[in-house]
């Protein structure tokens, strides 16, 4: 329970009071003069005084520094009445390199506003590495844009997963219609950029698709593949690999793939709702290793019913399949997703072990992290990372993390961003959730990506 004479300040400081989860009644003064911002905050009774100056210009800057401050007042508050510091503090939002970038492009280190944070030395070490192996890679281009197409069609649904994946067992009949409709909306998308820096294909499941059906999908996107030097599809499970699809995926010089295991353990993987085991992961990453593809790897911290020790096996494993890429992500409760139909609250327990051991054990095996960000509802309050082996990077990873680019997206869900570089904005569009609208309005939808991006 939040009081507070802000309205404007609840939101983010919602955020913070869900980290420390059952708390006492909190209560939350906000006032402003000249550029004196100071809070109070009242915890089972007892008062918490900050005040903080900070010059601001406009409307923009106030409301900024008002939020921030204020989420600093109550984490602090928290914390001093639980005793409990969290690793990434009151930061809440989901792209902390966003904000380091912000801070060395206005001339300041980035460092001290983390610490003031409270954020975990580990962690501020963390973003350190990622930017240092963003370098080369990060560019902020006018017109520049990298191209998603989403199938949103998989073998079953995880029991974690949130999209509007669909088991195609029972959405097939809207297979030809959507692959129709997705045909007409990639074509749509030339002239809507200036440079395309990569085309990734991502679900759901691409490789769900048969091959006659991914085929259509690769001609539509060939022309802008040809653009670019990085053309990603999110392969998937390792249960609908054929050599025909990778065969296809050859043919129109796919140059990585996705594998996404997400844990060796077989008795996870039934209990989260995969149909394959983990001798299937080892079949596709030795098919995929035949075609010379770069590799990305996902695994999962904190899966329903899996040991600490279980994950570290898992970690393990995948190191010794030597991807180019793997991430390491914490599990969270998201909405629509059945895990959070059936828990309200997750595990935590081990999951920092398993962060630390993931992190130590990519690092001896030679690998970077490059890319990360956080969500909501996350396990321990921790976050996802991508590692790479050095030069293997995958582009389009840092370009959309980082929103440094536009993004072209095609597909139902699909969100595209358009950058406005000079003004610092951004504006979004999004395609239906459900694919029978979207197929229904693929006309409009291309119509106002138009209006967008030309």
């Amino acid at each position: 329970m939040l009081e507070t004479n802000a309205e404007m300040l609840r939101a983010e400081m919602m955020d913070v009071l869900r980290l420390f989860g059952d708390v006492p009644p909190v209560a939350h003064t906000f006032s402003c003069e000249g550029d004196e911002f100071k809070n109070t905050v009242i915890v089972g009774g007892r008062e918490y005084s900050f005040a903080e100056r900070q010059p601001f210009h406009g409307d923009v800057e106030y409301k900024r520094y008002a939020r921030r401050f204020a989420k600093l007042a109550l984490y602090n508050a928290l914390s001093a009445e639980t005793g409990r510091k969290m690793p990434w503090g009151a930061l809440t939002g989901i792209r902390p390199t966003k904000l380091a970038y912000a801070e060395e492009e206005a001339g300041r280190p980035f460092e001290p506003l983390f610490e003031k944070f409270g954020v975990s030395a580990e962690n501020i070490a963390l973003v350190r590495e990622v930017l240092a192996a963003q370098k080369g890679i990060y560019a902020r281009e006018e017109g520049a844009a990298d191209l998603y197409i989403g199938i949103p069609f998989c073998p079953s649904k995880c029991n974690y997963c949130s999209f509007i994946t669909a088991d195609i067992n029972r959405t097939g009949q809207y297979l030809e219609g959507y692959l129709s409709a997705l045909e007409e909306e990639i074509a749509a998308c030339k002239g809507l950029y200036k440079k395309l820096k990569s085309v990734y294909i991502g679900g759901g499941t691409p490789l769900v698709l048969e091959p006659a059906q991914l085929r259509r999908v690769l001609v539509a996107a060939a022309p802008f593949a040809a653009e670019c030097g990085e053309y990603t599809v999110e392969a998937g499970r390792p249960d609908v690999f054929t050599r025909e699809k990778l065969d296809l995926l050859k043919e129109f010089s796919v140059t990585r793939i996705c594998v996404n295991p997400q844990t060796f353990c077989d008795a996870t993987l039934e209990r989260i709702g995969r149909k394959h085991t983990s001798e299937d992961i080892y079949r596709a990453f030795s098919m995929a290793r035949e075609y010379g593809f770069d590799i990305n790897c996902d695994l999962i911290a904190g899966l329903t019913g899996e040991s600490t020790e279980e994950f570290k096996e898992s970690v393990d494993r995948a190191v010794s399949l030597s991807p180019e890429n793997i991430t390491v992500h914490t599990l969270c409760l998201k909405k629509g997703a059945k895990l959070k139909e059936e828990e309200s609250i997750l595990c935590v327990a081990g999951i920092s072990e398993m962060i630390a051991y993931a992190r130590q054990k990519l690092a001896a095996a030679g690998y970077v992290p490059y890319y990360l960000y956080r969500q909501k509802y996350m396990a321990g309050n921790c976050e996802n990372t991508g590692l790479t082996k050095p030069g293997k990077a995958c582009v389009y990873n840092v370009d959309v993390m980082e929103e440094i680019t536009d993004n072209i997206a095609c597909g139902a869900n699909a969100v595209g961003k358009k950058l406005y570089q000079k003004e610092g904005r951004i504006e979004r569009i999004g395609a239906p959730k459900d694919i029978p609208t979207y197929i229904q309005k693929i006309h409009t939808l291309i119509d106002e990506k138009n209006k967008l991006y030309r």
